[in-house]
């Protein structure tokens, strides 16, 4: 059975940062890993995803603040998010494959 849980996320005042981890468990073929964010009152946008083989991609809206790693071809990804505002408030998830986490909530007060 195929797990993706988030953690890393919390309240933060407007210009502080965090670090978002993602891990997927489970009997899968490594692939792309992307974030995605789910706003108070708006619809699921996707927010970065990296390849295999460390291939970086972001939405316009965070390219410059936010930065997707993971280990290697593993499992496990990261969104280091910089400088946050209070727009970057929501529900970030992680997923692989089809398979989503529950999410991790952020906060941001300004």
């Amino acid at each position: 059975q195929v797990q993706v849980v988030e953690s890393g996320g919390g309240l933060v005042q407007a210009g502080g940062s965090l670090r978002l981890s993602c891990t997927i468990s489970g009997k899968i073929i490594p692939g792309v890993i992307g974030w995605y964010r789910r706003a108070p009152g708006k619809q699921r946008e996707a927010v970065a995803s990296i390849t295999t083989g460390g291939v970086a991609n972001y939405a316009d809206s965070v390219k410059g603040r936010f930065t997707i790693s993971r280990d290697g071809p593993q499992n496990t990804a990261y969104l280091e998010i910089q400088n946050l505002k209070p727009e970057d408030t929501a529900v970030y998830y992680c997923t692989m494959k089809g398979f989503w986490g529950q999410g991790t909530q952020v906060t941001v007060s300004s």
